[in-house]
């Protein structure tokens, strides 16, 4: 009884562990690259932000005399409302409504945009008070927020495309069967809220980590 209760244990451990790699070989090529991108976008940030915290720390200076540049906040408050516009676009999508999909996906292109010229506005708010020599946290405030840009222009540009292939969709009843009938365009609409809520999160933990050791 004992061996069998022991056989029927591993077939069990073995049996999950079976699930779980057919879960992962199911998993979309698309969602798969992303997943593994998020990864290594992590690791950097991961990095940069310890850097940033030991350089910071090793100034002997915990606090800035200058104010924190106003406009990053205002930038933050911008990205967090992007990220609940496009959260909206699954649901309309599961609508069929092909148009209200469209204006969403513009919408947070726009918010984007937004967001991207506040980051400017805060790099020129810091720069009079920040020097680039002999104080590397300065360098780091501007490298670390400048390469988040870059990731979110990224996810605008693939945003962009999808926004376009929606509006043409929408133009002809065949293309908007298509369309919302094609799995690989749900896919890659799950994969541009999940970057752009990632995007997000990321720029929410930075301005954080910002404000503690400015």
């Amino acid at each position: 009884m004992r061996n069998s209760d022991n056989t029927s244990n591993k077939q069990v451990r073995a049996g999950a562990s079976v699930s779980t790699f057919a879960r992962i070989e199911r998993l979309p090529p698309l969602l798969m690259v992303l997943y593994l991108g998020l990864a290594a976008i992590t690791v950097m940030f991961t990095v940069l932000a310890a850097l940033y915290i030991s350089a910071r720390l090793a100034n002997g200076v915990p606090t800035s005399t200058h104010p924190f540049p106003r406009f990053f906040s205002l930038s933050t408050i911008v990205l967090l409302v992007s990220s609940y516009v496009v959260a909206q676009a699954p649901r309309l999508y599961a609508r069929d409504d092909l148009a209200a999909l469209s204006r969403c996906l513009l919408a947070t292109l726009l918010l984007g945009s937004i967001f991207t010229g506040l980051q400017v506005l805060g790099w020129r708010e810091l720069l009079p008070f920040v020097s680039f020599q002999g104080q590397a946290s300065g360098t780091f405030i501007y490298f670390i927020s400048a390469l988040h840009v870059a990731h979110l222009l990224g996810g605008m540009l693939y945003l962009l495309s999808l926004a376009l292939r929606v509006l043409h969709a929408d133009r002809d009843a065949v293309r908007h069967l298509v369309f919302i009938r094609n799995p690989y365009y749900r896919r890659q609409l799950r994969a541009l809220c999940t970057y752009w809520h990632f995007i997000d999160v990321l720029w929410v933990a930075l301005f954080v980590i910002f404000l503690l050791f400015y």
